[in-house]
């Protein structure tokens, strides 16, 4: 089953927008293998330049725990065919569950020579964010049948829930917006 993706969005932008907020600062990550200093610190530095690498037989695995049980709209991925070739995913599978041995696969994804961030929704079967305590990201292959993979940056969305202030009409005119909020 293949995934709908979406290139056209910058995921910095969403957060910026108020459309979705980054939970990955809240999970434990570990990765299934990595060269020397080229492991989880580089995958979430936030810096395009920097990666992780793995360094063993595939699948090579991205693991993400939470400590409760987490609503997850979006996985962000960074990949850079141009920089990394036969280093870049081709065929990915995203699982969740409760724990490594009840894992299930939600999402597969197939990447086309990819270039910037690739954002691939997690939902359940009613179309809404996934709730979980793991998410676990496979490369399944990569691009020129590599061996080890480059991930360059991974982010995690969760939906942004409505607090008591959003049930307030929103203002349109600069005369009301100036006299919105208390000072």
């Amino acid at each position: 089953m293949a995934a709908k993706t979406d290139t056209s969005q910058d995921p910095t932008k969403l957060e910026r927008m108020g459309k979705v907020r980054e939970i990955g600062d809240q999970a434990v990550w570990s990765v299934s293998s990595c060269k020397p200093g080229f492991g989880v610190d580089q995958l979430r530095d936030g810096s395009l330049d920097t990666y992780w690498q793995s360094d063993g037989p595939q699948p090579h695995l991205v693991n993400i725990q939470f400590r409760k049980k987490t609503a997850v709209k979006s996985l962000c991925l960074y990949a850079d065919y141009k920089s990394d070739e036969s280093y870049t995913p081709n065929r990915i599978s995203i699982r969740t569950g409760t724990h490594f041995h009840d894992l299930q696969e939600v999402e597969q994804v197939e990447l086309s020579e990819p270039t910037g961030w690739v954002i691939i929704p997690v939902q359940d079967k009613t179309m809404q964010p996934q709730r979980t305590f793991m998410i676990q990201i496979a490369v399944l292959s990569n691009h020129q049948n590599g061996r080890d993979t480059h991930m360059r940056q991974i982010k995690i969305h969760a939906p942004v829930e409505d607090g008591p202030m959003s049930k307030f009409p929103k203002f349109t005119s600069l005369d009301c917006k100036m006299h919105s909020c208390i000072r």
